[in-house]
């Protein structure tokens, strides 16, 4: 029977989270073992270390799972346009199909592009991941500046491949931010990320990994992820966030409209619900924000219906984790 969908995990060199990358593979097989796979394929990118990588598929030959290797890498060049068209062109060659969709699973650092991490003031501060006594949390990419990925290159690689996925879910730190997502709205539909940081164990493919298979189910994924991290004994905190990218043009001549209007008091920066522990926040509660902002009452109005649209599932923990300064409550959530 012909493939309809082909589900990639693209896996890029993280350093300290590849025992729990193998772990989600695992998951992963585990989901397939129990569902089994009808009219789709899974393809497997995996960094095996800084320089190495394996293409393989996961296959279900007589109700078992097995890896077929389909490719080794030898170069390092990952983290370019080119390097991401190129992995992307070989997905499409091993297993065509008319719709894709991609989950990456790294460190991630929402918006902020790889050299501003290093040059920006707010990042001579500790980094999150650096706190090695605190639980594992999940940029995008590895530690250090060589293994990490801005969001406008896999956008452009993506896009250079000619493909347009129907999700990316980013298992990742600070992923789900309005600006990642609008630089991905060509590349992606949906955007499926953790707005503050994402415990190491990551998404729990082997429970919720049916609904992103065949017909995405994107609410019982949600209540799935909410439902674990509820009660995860290491560290009951979990944020999740779906965006329908088609939406952002229009929330984007929402916000031209505001700030027309207005500019933000910089003495209200400790008034919106952050959504990280650095100090001073970096990562803010998008709405908490802008109504914070805005007090116009027709354009706030016409902000949280088109956020409603924007953002239809949102499930979160009642505290969220941050490695650097534990937990803390969320006073506020809208998206």
């Amino acid at each position: 029977m012909a493939n309809r969908k082909t589900l990639f995990m693209f896996l890029p060199w993280s350093t300290d989270l590849t025992g729990y990358v193998y772990t989600n593979i695992a998951d992963m097989e585990a989901c397939v073992s129990r569902r089994g796979l009808e009219h789709e394929r899974i393809l497997v990118f995996m960094s095996t270390s800084s320089t190495e990588a394996t293409m393989f598929e996961i296959i279900h030959p007589k109700g078992k799972c097995d890896r077929k290797t389909l490719k080794r890498y030898g170069t390092s060049g990952f983290t370019t346009v080119e390097g991401i068209t190129g992995i992307l062109n070989d997905v499409q060659e091993f297993a065509p199909a008319p719709v894709y969709a991609m989950t990456i699973g790294s460190h991630g650092m929402g918006w902020f592009p790889v050299d501003g991490t290093q040059a920006h003031s707010l990042f001579r501060m500790k980094k999150h991941w650096e706190y090695q006594e605190q639980p594992l949390t999940r940029y995008f990419g590895g530690l250090t500046r060589e293994f990490q990925t801005n969001v406008g290159t896999l956008a452009r690689g993506i896009v250079g491949a000619g493909v347009k996925m129907e999700y990316i879910l980013f298992d990742d730190c600070y992923m789900s931010s309005v600006k990642a997502a609008y630089e991905l709205r060509e590349a992606t539909r949906f955007l499926i990320a953790s707005a503050s940081e994402m415990m190491a164990y990551g998404m729990l493919y082997a429970t919720v990994g049916e609904f992103l298979l065949g017909n995405p189910d994107y609410g019982s994924l949600c209540e799935g992820f909410h439902d674990f991290y509820s009660t995860y004994e290491m560290m009951p905190c979990g944020t999740l966030a779906v965006t329908d990218c088609s939406e952002l043009d229009n929330m984007a001549a929402i916000m031209k409209s505001i700030n027309d209007e207005y500019v933000f008091d910089d003495s209200l920066q400790g008034g919106p619900q952050g959504v990280d522990g650095y100090t001073p926040v970096i990562f803010y509660d998008f709405a908490d924000y802008i109504l914070t902002l805005c007090s116009d009452p027709v354009l706030t109005a016409r902000f949280r219906e088109q956020l409603e649209r924007l953002v239809p599932y949102k499930p979160h923990t009642s505290k969220f984790y941050s490695r650097a300064k534990g937990t803390f409550p969320y006073v506020l959530f809208r998206g």
